[in-house]
């Protein structure tokens, strides 16, 4: 028995592609669970995996590497808080809101949900948020709600003044944010996964599509349309855009959402009215407060899924002179051709911009160009050294080519620029 026939197992298990991360992640986690087991060889711990489910779940918690942090893509829960509150509270409703963080890591997702939705004044007790896991490990942590500073990076850190407290190892979250999310430990391919819950308004399932292979992809699907109701909205990362159109969801046509919901579904089988507009969760002021599903690396690139975009309207082709929210809206939707080219437009226009090509980036990424990609992000990285989406992507491009070294040089180059981020808006 060699690696390969661990990869399989793997897979089997948490519906990872190893080529998503490279056989060289694989090799490594192996070889630290071998050296802690004490054990000669290869086949021996094979013959140990396969007898011991704990080993398999430590392999599993080995290969796992939590990479997220507060409010990351800042416009999904703005929307969040939007949908919430103009759909599903509008209403004569007296249930709760459920929602879905899956898988949840360390904790910064489920807790940035709810989060903004205290921003946005929902009651606490209108909603409730269910936080899902592979992980032991990480479920650990994200219960203790103590934080460091790489899980607070970008340029907007209000939000930590008011839901967090400085303390000697870090900050810790307020208990009113705690006890909005219920974790759990879980896995998305188990048939018994979550069964018989109530179904969910809103599910978060970002950065793990992308590590599974198409089959995979197709079955982790299917259980989220499972678990979502008619009228919900499943949110995605950015470079998993393309997939969800392939199953029956169609987009919110919500800019940077990278949200869907079922094409033949309506908020109460009707329109949905237009909803209000509420300020980013971290712009908000003051609120009064008390002071895993599978998953690999959470690192994000982009699948191959060719899945089909949601169709323009007819007469309405994009416009080539539009700003970076419309290439942005573009890729949202999966029109990835229109999205380049406008993004090119605007490049033309406004001359370079870090953004622009990291745009570009995720759009050849999607497309199954990676070396055009790998141009992309240098390029934003050269004008912006500090764009951690851009590292990580990079990262995990250099990963899959064999570069791991350099891979993961890119990793704490985004790990310390988070910090930096956190020191100057100190």
């Amino acid at each position: 028995m060699g690696l390969a026939d661990i990869e399989n197992l793997l897979k089997e298990t948490m519906g990872l592609n190893v080529a998503s991360i490279g056989s060289p992640a694989v090799a490594r986690a192996v070889q630290e669970r071998l050296s802690a087991c004490h054990l000669p060889d290869l086949g021996a711990y094979w013959n140990r995996i396969r007898a011991s489910e704990s080993e398999l779940q430590q392999l599993v918690e080995t290969v796992v590497v939590p990479e997220t942090w507060f409010f990351r893509d800042r416009e999904s829960f703005t929307v969040l808080a939007r949908l919430v509150r103009d759909e599903w509270l509008s209403g004569p409703r007296q249930d709760p809101v459920r929602l879905l963080s899956l898988p949840c890591s360390t904790g910064e997702e489920p807790y940035s949900m709810a989060m903004a939705l205290l921003d946005a004044g929902v009651p606490a007790d209108r909603f409730h948020i269910d936080a899902v896991d592979i992980s032991a490990r990480v479920l650990s942590q994200a219960g203790r709600g103590m934080y460091g500073r790489n899980s607070f990076r970008g340029q907007d850190l209000a939000f930590r003044d008011r839901y967090f407290r400085a303390a000697a190892d870090g900050y810790r979250l307020s208990e009113a944010v705690c006890q909005q999310v219920r974790f759990q430990q879980g896995n998305l391919f188990d048939g018994g996964f979550l069964p018989g819950v109530e179904r969910f308004e809103v599910i978060f399932c970002r950065n793990v599509l992308i590590y599974f292979d198409r089959p995979t992809q197709d079955r982790a699907i299917l259980v989220l349309k499972r678990l979502l109701t008619m009228t919900g909205v499943l949110v995605v990362a950015p470079s998993e855009t393309a997939l969800p159109s392939s199953h029956g969801f169609v987009s919110t046509n919500l800019p940077l959402a990278f949200a869907f919901r079922n094409a033949n579904a309506a908020p109460g089988g009707r329109k949905p009215r237009a909803a209000s507009r509420i300020k980013p969760p971290s712009a908000v002021r003051s609120a009064p407060h008390t002071p895993s599903a599978p998953h690999a690396a959470r690192a994000t690139s982009a699948p191959r899924t060719g899945a089909p975009p949601t169709p323009l309207p007819a007469g309405n082709p994009p416009d080539p002179t539009a700003g970076i929210g419309e290439a942005t809206r573009l890729a949202d939707q999966g029109h990835f051709v229109e999205a380049a080219t406008c993004c090119e437009a605007y490049l033309r226009k406004h001359g370079p911009s870090a953004t622009g090509f990291y745009l570009l980036g995720l759009v050849r990424d999607a497309t199954g160009n990676p070396s055009d990609a790998i141009a992309y992000y240098r390029k934003a990285l050269y004008l912006d050294p500090n764009h951690c989406d851009a590292q990580i992507h990079l990262a995990f491009l250099m990963e899959q080519q064999g570069d791991v070294a350099g891979a993961e040089v890119l990793r704490n180059r985004a790990r310390r620029a988070g910090r930096h981020e956190k020191a100057v808006h100190d």
